[in-house]
This record gives C-alpha cells, sequence and structure tokens, in this order.
C-alpha cells in the first residue's frame, strides 16, 4: 500500500514546502528517564502540526481536472490546517468540516487560510460524516486525514528525517490517533532499520487503535472527550490499521492527568509548547516506557493549543505541586483582622496572589467574615506548614487542592 519510495518520493515534492524541523536534545528528559532523549519538534512546522506534509503530498498527486472541483476535509483542528494551506498554496477551493467544539484558535486559523469551514457534530467521526455528504454533492476530493497512501507517505517523511539525524536511534515514541503518522514513520524507519522499536502512544479516553488491535478488526469505541483532541479518533483506518499490526512493536495508553502534566513539563521544563495530542509521547515516557540506556525520539507532533488551556493547565499544576493554595479562614470582622492574618501569610514568606472578604455568606457566623485567600507556595511542606502555622494561632482553616 505505501513503501519506502513512495515516502522517499513525498519528501522529494515536500522539499521547500514544508519545514525540516529539528530534533533536539533533551538533557532534562534525559536526565530523568535515563536514556538518551530527543524531541522531533513537528509542533514548528507550518501550521504548527505534521498534518501538512501529508496534505500536501496528497494534492500533489491530484489531476488537474480533480484540483478544479476543489477538495473538502474533516479535521479536529491540525488537518484542517494542513488542507487549507496546501490547498492555498495550489490555488484550489477547500471545504473543511470541523467539530464544534474544536478548538477557536484552530478554527480562526483554517479559516484564516482561505478554507471554508463547517462546524458540525460533537466529535471527529460526526464531522467526518458530513464531510463525505459534502463530498458526494460537490464532487470534490476528499482528503481523508490518515487513511490514505499519499496521507502517510507525506507524514512518513518525518521518519526519514530522523533516520538521517538520528541513524542509531533506538525507539521512536509516535501519539496515535487514526494512526496515519505511525504508520508512515514506521514504514520509513523500518525499511530502513528493522530494529528500531516503534511505539505508539494513545491517550485512554479514546484509545480505538489498541482496541482494534486487542481484538484483531477494526472496532469504533465511543470514547471520553479528551485533551488530546488531535488524536480523537473513534475508529480507525483500514488501511493504518494492517501497517501497525505489521510494523509497530507496542502500543500504550495514558491519562488525562499525565497528559496535562506533560503539557506543564514541556513548557516549564523543555521550554517547548506542545498541544494534548503533542504531548501523549512524553506522557508515556515519563509513566510507561522503559528508555534506560536507550536513544529515543519523541514526535511532538503539534502546538496548537487554545491559550485558555494552558492557563487552566498550569493553575491546575501549581495546585497539585503546592505551589499555588487556596485557603479559607475566618476572621472577627473587625478594623485590622486582616491585616494581622496577612502578616502571618507574610512571616511564612508565601505570596498573596488575590484576596476575597465576605461577611454575607450562609457559613458566615455574625460578627466574623470569610476570607479566601490565592497563595502562591513553594511546594507542598510550605502548604503543611501555612496550614499549621494558621491553626496554631487559632485560625479555622480549609485548604482547597
Amino acid at each position: 500500500m505505501v513503501a519506502l519510495r513512495d515516502i522517499r518520493e513525498a519528501q522529494e515534492i515536500l522539499k521547500g514546502v514544508v519545514h525540516r524541523t529539528a530534533l533536539t536534545y533533551s538533557s532534562v528528559l534525559s536526565e530523568i528517564s535515563g536514556g538518551e532523549i530527543y524531541l522531533k519538534m513537528e509542533n514548528l512546522q507550518k501550521t504548527g502540526a505534521f498534518k501538512i506534509r501529508g496534505a500536501y503530498n496528497k494534492i500533489a498527486h491530484l489531476g488537474e481536472e480533480e484540483r478544479k472541483k476543489g477538495v473538502v476535509a474533516a479535521s479536529a483542528g491540525n488537518h484542517a490546517q494542513g488542507v487549507a494551506l496546501a490547498a492555498k498554496i495550489f490555488g484550489i477551493p477547500a471545504t473543511i468540516v470541523m467539530p464544534r467544539y474544536a478548538p477557536l484558535s484552530k478554527v480562526t486559523r483554517t479559516k484564516k487560510l482561505g478554507a471554508q469551514v463547517i462546524l458540525e457534530g460533537d466529535v471527529f467521526d460526526e464531522a467526518y460524516e458530513a464531510a463525505l455528504r459534502i463530498q458526494e454533492r460537490t464532487g470534490a476530493v476528499f482528503v481523508h486525514p490518515f487513511n490514505d497512501p499519499h496521507v502517510i507517505a507525506g507524514q512518513g517523511t518525518i521518519g526519514l528525517e530522523i533516520m538521517e539525524d538520528l541513524p542509531d536511534v533506538d525507539m521512536i515514541v509516535v501519539p496515535v490517533g487514526g494512526g496515519g503518522l505511525i504508520s508512515g514513520i514506521s514504514i520509513a524507519v523500518k525499511s530502513i532499520n528493522p530494529n528500531v522499536r516503534i511505539v505508539g502512544v494513545q491517550t485512554e479516553n479514546m484509545p480505538s487503535m489498541i482496541a482494534s488491535l486487542k481484538r484483531g478488526r477494526i472496532e469504533k469505541i465511543e470514547g471520553k472527550p479528551t485533551l488530546a483532541d488531535g488524536i480523537a479518533v473513534k475508529k480507525p483506518g483500514e488501511i493504518t490499521f494492517e501497517i501497525i499490526k505489521k510494523y509497530v512493536d507496542d502500543m500504550v495508553m495514558v491519562n488525562e492527568e499525565e497528559i496535562a502534566d506533560a503539557i506543564l513539563f514541556l513548557l516549564e521544563q523543555a521550554k517547548v509548547v506542545a498541544e494534548g495530542a503533542g504531548a501523549v509521547g512524553v506522557a508515556a515516557l515519563l509513566n510507561r516506557l522503559d528508555v534506560n540506556g536507550k536513544k529515543a525520539v519523541v514526535v511532538v507532533s503539534g502546538g496548537n493549543i487554545d491559550v485558555n488551556m494552558i492557563d487552566r493547565i498550569i493553575n491546575k499544576g501549581l495546585v497539585k505541586s503546592g505551589r499555588k493554595v487556596f485557603i479559607e479562614t475566618f476572621v472577627m470582622d473587625r478594623p485590622g483582622a486582616l491585616k494581622e492574618l496577612l502578616g502571618v501569610v507574610a512571616e511564612l514568606g508565601a505570596n498573596v496572589l488575590s484576596v476575597f472578604h465576605n461577611r454575607s455568606a450562609k457559613d458566615v457566623p455574625i460578627g466574623f467574615a470569610k476570607i479566601e485567600l490565592e497563595l502562591e507556595t513553594v511546594d507542598e511542606k510550605h502548604v503543611e506548614e501555612i496550614e499549621r502555622v494558621l491553626i496554631a494561632k487559632g485560625y479555622e482553616v480549609r485548604i482547597g487542592r
């Protein structure tokens, strides 16, 4: 279905169109894991994800008459931008169907690239069905996000770049939704060196490929909403399923908390912005995989994360690590009482981020006021010290974690 020669052809087609993204050594991940860890930075690709590779290669193989009819695609966001940019380069119309709850940033960027965007369905698979109906009605060419040989070959150019930059790599860790990315990478890599271990990663909330592999046939699962919206695919492709059975060595799952932690880790420790789907490989490296003594590459497949989502993940991560805490207590409703409380907090070295003073709530006794503090702290031990001292000074304390 797809061979190394197809991927090499795609590499020639993509020259001057896509970025040859960096393969960056991560000292912090190497130290933690005991391996020699590199990040393949597809989050720095055009449109912020790897998808332009497959989309452009697909459209490049269309005939003149096919291009005149335009293209249609379904996507949770990254494929949408890849198809939109490729269509813009070729000067042809593009219609993209995206789920209603696709990140607003991805919807906006797709529109700015000149595509007509239609929002339909709650998840990718429902948007996919809507896109097929449009394709039947208009005669436009459907650009599948993963179940297409030209798309797979385009994504496989990442594998060629990894092997050129790090020929003695031992393991490559790849996010998996419908399977187009790992299919292309595994064909390219295994054709060059069959001993390289290819590991796919899915979210526990939508493990459709793992479920299908376990049952020996393609299965559609309902799943749950996930931070990794870019790999939230209910049903794998027929082509990708067969390729993965043949070439991929292992598949692992990570949960939502691990994905959030990986996003924050990459942002804070590695200075890398990754979306949920782009961070699942790092989540697997930190929680599931043994890479001690091995050279491993983690594909950071995309960086198109909504700023509001980053804010929520950062705040949750800070609270989880004890670097931010919410404290609720009561003080006498008299002048100076709040100042005394804040004086104790200051002496303990906590930074006050916000104060909410409420004397009218139902649970506030007459003559008292409820004080809610948002504090910047050092760690869990610091939080425990603050709680201990406040209780010792007679305050009733509730810690929000």
